[in-house]
């Protein structure tokens, strides 16, 4: 189950990646939604990483500066392949959401839920830069995988 944790996190880096690319050739022409939206997807990755690692995190909402877009997938990327090798997936993690409720979860359904969050808002992403008239990128997985093999 590691070796596909840590595949499906390559992928989610690789979409990740296309996508900011993508944003920075037009970031004038960026809408206050997608920039938004994409620093939310690195914000939430980032912040189920500091729960489980018992880390100091980002807001949810916090909007960060489209220089460091890159840098912060990269080390979200580099940061989820450290639980996967240090952390029993099976594990329960104790942690408060951001109103401050209690829940307990399994490491293994956090991070799927980190990469089903993250495939959510690169779709919302998308469907807002056609709107405004730029072209998004396929970051399905199965084209991803069909590219990769």
């Amino acid at each position: 189950m590691k070796d596909y944790f840590k595949e499906i996190f390559e992928y989610n880096l690789h979409a990740n990646r296309q996508l900011i690319a993508l944003m920075l050739q037009h970031w004038p022409d960026i809408s206050e939604r997608s920039q938004q939206l994409i620093s939310h997807l690195l914000n939430a990755h980032q912040i189920w990483n500091g729960r489980i690692l018992n880390a100091p995190t980002f807001e949810v909402w916090q909007l960060n500066d489209q220089n460091i877009l890159s840098d912060l997938n990269t080390q979200n990327y580099e940061n989820t392949l450290k639980i996967i090798e240090e952390f029993p997936l099976e594990e329960n993690v104790d942690y408060s959401n951001s109103k401050g409720e209690k829940f307990s979860n399994k490491i293994r359904d956090l991070l799927f839920h980190v990469v089903n969050h993250s495939t959510y808002h690169r779709a919302q992403i998308a469907a807002d830069l056609r709107q405004n008239g730029i072209e998004p990128i396929n970051t399905d997985y199965i084209f991803y995988k069909r590219n990769h093999l």
